[in-house]
Order: structure tokens, then C-alpha cells, then sequence
């Protein structure tokens, strides 16, 4: 627990000198996502008639699943390049081990890290939807938790995977091919019923899908989403344990040689 709270302050020193930076990303980009997204063309969606979307109006059936996204897209940026760094460029992590630290207290205090990050970027994006009214119930504050244990449900598998990396090319196929298409077509901005069948069985695999279900259920009720709620809880925990088993695997295989 120590050495993970070594590493954990490492990263939060580090983040103090470059946090302006993230600024946009943190706070800009959700206010400017749902502007013209949510209530942009969620305009022209409401004209059309709302049936499809339970009746709510396109900026709250949206919102939710943005929040869910924005938790995915943080846990890939603080997963990949920062790992990758760590491992080879920088050779943080062969710093640490030099020390008291273990490649467990690494790895618990990478994700450490990332959940604080998720956390802040999860409950900044879920006061914007307040602001904008999008937060149906009181219940909607729990899509907080939700949207970190989501993130981090990609967290540690992509962590896992980035320490076997030995350059960055594998994260631009990472993005373009998994995270991005992810992010379209797991029920984000339409339902995944609206999918051809073989693709609706893709989404309900991936963790992304589980996590949009939750959060839209609780911030909108059960109208939104009829779905099994604890089986969606039960598949995110299940990314995440077995992310967390896989990061120590090749943690210890690439730092310890």
C-alpha cells in the first residue's frame, strides 16, 4: 500500500506542472461536446419525434452515454503514451524499482492515479449535465462511480497491454480501430437495438455498452434502460479484475528481467 501511494504522489507531482494543459480536455470539451451535439442536433432528433429514445429528448438520452465515453477516452490517454514513458523513454518505473517499490505497487498505484482522474473528469462532466438540466433524477449522481469503474474497465486491460510495447504504433491502432469505433457503436448515440444483430452482440460484449446502460439509467430511471443493471455491473468488474491479473503478468514480465 505504501509504495503504491509512492507512485500515486509521483504522478500527482508530475500532473501539477502540466494540469493546465488538460484544462480543455477537462472542462471545455464536455460543455462544447453537448452543446452541439446534445442540444445542436439533439434539436433536429426531437423534431423527428423522441419514440426511439424512451421520450426523452436527445440532449438527456446523449448525455449519459458521453459521460461513459469521456471515462473511456481518459482511461486510454493515462493508459498508453504515460505507461509506454514510463517503461521506455523516461524508465520511470526501472527508477522505482531501484527503491523499496514493487511491480505491484506500481501498477496499484498507476490505476491509483488514473482513478483520481477519472473521478475528476467523471464529476466535472457530470455538473455540466446538471447545468444543462440533462440529470433527470437524484439517483444520476451514482453514474459518477459508474463512469470511473467504467474507465477503468479499459484502464488496466490497456495498461496491461502497453507495458508490452515497445513503441507508440500500437496505440494509433488502439484508438482508430478499438476505442473510436467503440465509442460510435455502443450505444453512446443511439440505442444498439437500431445495429444489425451480429454487431448488437459485439456491443454487449465490450465495456462500454455497460457502462452507457448504467449511467443512463440511473441519471434518466427505468425507463431508459430496461436491461439487467447487475449484469452490466458485473461485466465491468469483471474487465477490471481481469486487467488488473494481466498488468501484473506483463509488468513483471517487462520490468523484471
Amino acid at each position: 500500500m505504501t509504495a503504491a501511494l509512492r507512485v500515486f504522489e509521483y504522478n500527482a507531482v508530475s500532473y501539477r506542472r502540466v494540469w493546465r494543459g488538460t484544462l480543455f480536455s477537462t472542462f471545455l470539451s464536455p460543455v462544447l461536446f453537448l452543446t452541439a451535439m446534445g442540444l445542436g442536433l439533439g434539436t433536429f432528433v426531437d423534431q423527428s419525434g423522441s419514440g426511439a429514445l424512451g421520450g426523452f429528448s436527445y440532449a438527456a438520452y446523449l448525455a449519459p452515454g458521453l459521460l461513459a465515453g469521456q471515462a473511456m477516452q481518459t482511461a486510454g490517454f493515462e493508459s498508453t503514451w504515460p505507461v509506454l514513458a514510463s517503461i521506455i523513454w523516461d524508465r520511470t518505473y526501472i527508477g522505482m524499482l531501484a527503491t523499496p517499490i514493487t511491480v505491484p505497487g506500481i501498477v496499484f498505484g498507476q490505476l491509483g492515479w488514473v482513478t483520481f482522474r477519472l473521478t475528476l473528469v467523471s464529476t466535472v462532466f457530470f455538473l455540466v449535465m446538471v447545468a444543462f438540466g440533462l440529470v433527470l433524477q437524484p439517483l444520476g449522481v451514482l453514474s459518477i462511480p459508474v463512469a470511473v469503474l467504467t474507465g477503468l474497465a479499459f484502464a488496466a486491460p490497456i495498461a496491461a497491454f502497453s507495458a508490452t510495447q515497445k513503441n507508440e504504433q500500437g496505440f494509433t491502432a488502439l484508438f482508430r480501430f478499438g476505442l473510436t469505433p467503440m465509442f460510435l457503436f455502443s450505444g453512446t448515440f443511439f440505442p444498439i437495438e437500431r445495429l444489425p444483430a451480429p454487431l448488437q452482440l459485439v456491443a454487449e460484449v465490450l465495456p462500454l455498452h455497460h457502462g452507457v446502460a448504467l449511467a443512463r439509467h440511473l441519471c434518466l430511471g427505468d425507463d431508459a434502460d430496461r436491461s439487467n443493471q447487475l449484469a452490466h455491473l458485473l461485466v465491468l468488474l469483471a474487465y477490471v479484475v481481469v486487467g488488473v491479473i494481466a498488468c501484473l503478468i506483463t509488468f513483471r514480465r517487462t520490468l523484471v528481467k
